[in-house]
């Protein structure tokens, strides 16, 4: 069974930085894509950025130019660098990850069990 395991959430002022850190753990053979996802109070989850093995990125418009998603594939772990950050960026942020378990099977989805976000005005 593979983890995900997300830090870095935490309390932070309008217009401050913070950066997420999301580590996979457990038998795999790889891991395509891995991505961040929020999900704010009473609203849908919805993408922030993803990034595929060979770094690759994509970025939601609203946090481009502001996020910077990376990925360090010997630890298995996926970064998210939130700089200038506001008040309806507060939020559960998920960390996503495709992964296969052996060479020869279909990548599945697996989730980090998620990190708080809290941007004060």
């Amino acid at each position: 069974q593979v983890q995900l395991v997300e830090s870095g959430g935490g309390l932070v002022q309008a217009g401050g930085s913070l950066r997420l850190s999301c580590a996979a753990s457990g038998s795999m053979f790889s891991i395509n894509n891995m991505g961040w996802y929020r999900q704010a109070p009473g609203k849908q989850r919805e993408l922030v950025a993803t990034i595929t093995s060979s770094g690759v990125t994509n970025y939601a418009d609203s946090v481009k130019g502001r996020f910077t998603i990376s990925r360090d594939n010997a630890k298995n772990t996926v970064y998210l660098q939130m700089n200038r950050l506001n008040t309806e960026e507060k939020a559960v942020y998920y960390c996503n990850a495709d992964v296969r378990r052996t060479p020869w099977s279909s990548p599945y989805e697996c989730w980090g069990q998620g990190t708080q976000v809290t941007v004060s005005s």
